[in-house]
């Protein structure tokens, strides 16, 4: 297994749509088993430490006619991909009826090929465990319904989208569709119930066989077979009355697996305490709102946390459940957002699509998506970003979150800027943003060591603008910035 960084860069694929537009390029049908050479190059090129392959695990056949008759869905269907039809409509990557690889994309001998050709390049990856439920035609419900929530005819008759009933010969069987506690359950799915010992083992080896067929596991929907949270959405009692599958489940995964890394998708602000029940990283979602709110002060509250929870959380501007970057910031917000997150300490995510400006946010059962022209302007910017983030001084290095200061007494613009440095031996990395729209001002006191009582070259590597700079001036009063709206710099030092 290929180690990781501490601080890696992972590349989100929708993988059924990646095998059907590489086959549609290629002429002939594309899997797992032969993706071209020059594809995972391309990737790997592009700086990537890990590919987490979204959706490749067998999906229900039950789940596939429910995503194809969902009224709801169908809508959603015809606004991101007008025209489709019904064999656009492959299911839902998390209505899972087995953990094994789709014959469609490939099956387990492809993916197995693919990983050796991904570590060949350095290249790690990652797939997805869902912990919370199954299909809701999975062998279980036949072969271990004790496995899974049950109801009575009346949670069925009061809650018809939250139950459903099933027939086993002449039995008939009530269960639960998995849901979190704020919403009707999934359709398509059964809910696992983590309140039984023997589904928690089941789930745990699960996980154990996943991890012997990649380098990470991004874990959906985590906190929601906590034991706080399932509790409060199903009622009774666990057995013992204490156990929680995540600590229990990654102690045995490091066990056999040293070195696997953990992602959870997690909400409602449980980052910590899925950070403490054993994950290595966990979504920041709250940094991502508070983005997308243009919240600069919230943004830098956020930030001033301690390392030990910053280190732990992967940050993102989208994802296969957000609106398109493009679309939520704008094109120039997308940007700023982009370079701020990408460049802090933890995970960085990004989303097939994400570098070429797509805005179509693709329904996951939905196995094509429209064409959408690239922004080759959005591109470059991607590369020259991907290539700076390549430095060792980004995934090794200290980080320090940086305190901006007035201009002038009463310009109160320099709120909006936010600032933070990496050093790594004398390498040294500055980031500055402006989340506001209009231009801001902020003199910036520096903290490199030796950086007085001498003249310093800066490089904004991303516009490939130079300065120089008096190290004592640098030092105090600082930096002096005066930055566009939606402006940013990520700037590299050098003796002049």
């Amino acid at each position: 297994m290929l180690a990781w960084p501490l601080y890696p860069v992972v590349y989100e694929i929708n993988t059924w749509v990646w095998l059907h537009e590489l086959s549609q390029a290629a002429g002939q049908r594309i899997t797992l088993a032969n993706v071209p050479q020059a594809e995972l190059e391309r990737l790997a090129g592009l700086g990537f430490d890990g590919l987490w392959l979204m959706g490749v695990w067998r999906r229900s056949a039950g789940g596939r006619r429910v995503a194809r008759e969902h009224p709801g869905l169908q809508g959603e269907y015809a606004r991101a991909l007008p025209g489709y039809t019904a064999e656009d409509v492959v299911g839902s990557p998390y209505c899972i009826a087995d953990y094994s690889v789709d014959p469609a994309l490939g099956g387990d001998a492809g993916l197995a090929s693919l990983r050796r050709r991904l570590h060949a390049l350095g290249l790690r990856l990652m797939l997805d465990f869902v912990p919370n439920h199954v299909a809701l035609d999975h062998p279980w419900v036949d072969q271990h319904p004790d496995w899974l929530v049950q109801g009575g005819p009346d949670s069925l008759a009061r809650q018809p989208g939250n139950y459903f009933a099933h027939r086993q010969g002449e039995r008939w069987t009530v269960f639960a569709h998995g849901r979190d506690p704020y919403f009707d359950g999934w359709t398509d799915t059964a809910q696992v119930d983590y309140r039984s010992p023997a589904a928690r083992r089941a789930m745990a080896d699960l996980l154990l066989s996943i991890a012997e067929r990649c380098d990470a596991a991004r874990c959906d929907m985590a906190m929601l077979v906590t034991q706080d949270v399932f509790l409060r959405t199903w009622g009774g009692r666990f057995d013992p009355p204490r156990a929680e599958f995540w600590p229990a489940a990654i102690t045995d995964l490091r066990a056999r697996f040293p070195g696997f890394l953990t992602l959870a998708e997690v909400y409602w602000d449980m980052e910590w305490e899925l950070q403490q029940q054993g994950f290595d990283y966990t979504y920041d979602k709250r940094l991502y709102d508070r983005l997308l709110q243009g919240d600069a002060v919230g943004v830098r509250l956020h930030l001033g946390a301690e390392m030990e929870f910053q280190r732990h959380l992967a940050r993102f501007v989208e994802n296969h459940d957000e609106q398109r970057a493009a679309t939520a910031f704008g094109p120039e917000g997308s940007r700023t957002a982009a370079v701020l997150t990408l460049t802090l300490p933890g995970l960085r995510l990004l989303h097939e699509g994400q570098m070429e400006g797509r805005r179509v946010k693709l329904p996951v059962q939905l196995g094509r998506r429209p064409q959408e022209p690239a922004d080759p302007a959005l591109v470059d910017f991607y590369r020259r970003l991907l290539a700076a983030l390549r430095h060792p001084a980004f995934h090794d290095g200290q980080w320090r979150l940086l305190e901006t200061q007035a201009e002038w007494s009463g310009n109160r613009s320099h709120h909006h800027l936010l600032a933070h440095r990496w050093t790594l031996g004398d390498a040294w990395r500055l980031v500055v943003v402006n989340l506001s729209d209009r231009r801001a001002q902020c003199f910036l006191p520096l903290d490199f060591p030796d950086l007085a009582n001498r003249f310093w070259r800066l490089t904004d590597v991303l516009s490939g603008i130079e300065w120089l700079r008096s190290g004592s001036e640098l030092v105090q009063p600082g930096l002096y910035l005066d930055v566009a709206g939606r402006g940013y710099h990520l700037i590299e030092f050098s003796p002049a």
